[in-house]
């Protein structure tokens, strides 16, 4: 199997660079002065056992490859905004003995949130599903850092919407041989929308920077209990904490590769890197969308969405919002729903 890793930054280069250090074949899809420096001087990999560089074939898009192989895995890792462009373009690439991608490839969805999969079963018959516990980072262009020990990373695999099969057992043997645990599960849905929780710090920490101090855990708290509320009334199951504390248990521990304290998820670092996107459409607009539907007052993350956009849009630093300043507009936005409830649907 030839895994084409969509999208070679934080966590595609990080999944991308141990498979082929593992022995197994990768082609890094990237752009831009990321593609100019993979081309150029390979893919710098850097963990806790130190950086290796891995010189891998680096492409912009599927017309560089030609006819795709029949044994070709497409592994999506691009930013879930990105997503719809990049599944429609590798969907419609011709595959050797007849069809195209989207017809006869699996597609590995490995992003954050739970929209994913959903937009790739649109075009693809065969979709899978990813939760992603792998602490990854974007150092600069042609540099990813894998921080975690001893495992790189958890990534529970499962069919989208539900089920197992053969094909995603292949892959997660594989994954197994580079650094990761790949649980295979039926309800690969269940554990995505538990890391949804989590992941709704993401827009906290990339407008006021690495959570730590007491106002900004006790914002995510909020943040996160507001979630699970909406996730509750809609009926949708996730796993819980214990459960989740079980699986990763001891297995990774977080070993910054310089030494340095942890910057920030993946929120801010696209900020940092100034992309002009944020993920937080797909992530607190995720919890919005559903209180919508089931009339449950979504007033915390309706204010992280907001906010992570506009300093998206305008290219504001990352973490630049005083902690205290985004609590106070959390606690407006919460007494202004109390005092003017929306309708129920």
């Amino acid at each position: 199997m030839r895994y084409i890793i969509i999208g070679a930054g934080a966590v595609g280069g990080a999944i991308g660079g141990r498979l082929a250090e593992a022995g197994h074949e990768v082609v890094l899809v990237a752009r831009g002065a990321h593609l100019t420096a993979l081309r150029a001087d390979g893919l710098r990999l850097v963990t806790p056992e130190g950086p290796r560089v891995h010189r891998l074939r680096a492409v912009e898009g599927p017309a560089e490859l030609g006819e795709l192989r029949p044994d070709d895995v497409l592994v999506l890792t691009v930013k879930t905004q990105d997503g719809e462009a990049a599944l429609r373009d590798w969907g419609a690439a011709p595959v050797r003995g007849g069809g195209s991608a989207a017809e006869r490839l699996p597609v590995v969805c490995a992003q954050n949130g739970v929209e994913s999969g959903r937009l790739a079963l649109r075009r693809f018959h065969r979709v899978y599903g990813v939760c992603v516990w792998l602490p990854a980072t974007f150092v600069e262009p042609g540099t990813v850092a894998a921080a975690g020990t001893p495992l790189t990373g958890i990534l529970h695999l499962g069919r989208y919407p539900d089920g197992t099969d053969d094909t995603l057992r292949r892959i997660a043997a594989d994954l197994e041989t580079a650094h990761f645990e790949a649980p295979v599960v039926p309800d690969v849905a269940r554990w995505q929308y538990a890391k949804l929780l989590g992941n709704l710090a993401n827009a906290i920490e990339a407008v006021s920077g690495v959570l730590g101090g007491e106002e900004g855990l006790g914002l995510f708290t909020r943040v996160r209990a507001e979630g699970a509320a909406v996730l509750d009334a809609a009926g949708i199951a996730y796993a819980g904490d214990e459960e989740q504390s079980r699986a990763r248990a001891d297995k990774i521990t977080f070993k910054p590769f310089d030494g340095s304290p942890r910057r920030g998820g993946s929120s801010w670092q696209s900020l940092d890197r100034g992309t002009g996107t944020i993920e937080a459409d797909y992530l607190n607009g995720e919890i919005a969308l559903l209180g919508r539907l089931h009339g449950v007052p979504t007033p915390l993350n309706d204010l992280l969405q907001r906010l992570a956009n506009t300093f998206a849009r305008e290219r504001r630093p990352a973490g630049s919002m005083p902690v205290t300043e985004l609590v106070r507009l959390a606690d407006e936005a919460v007494a202004f729903v109390q005092e003017d409830p929306p309708p129920r649907p």
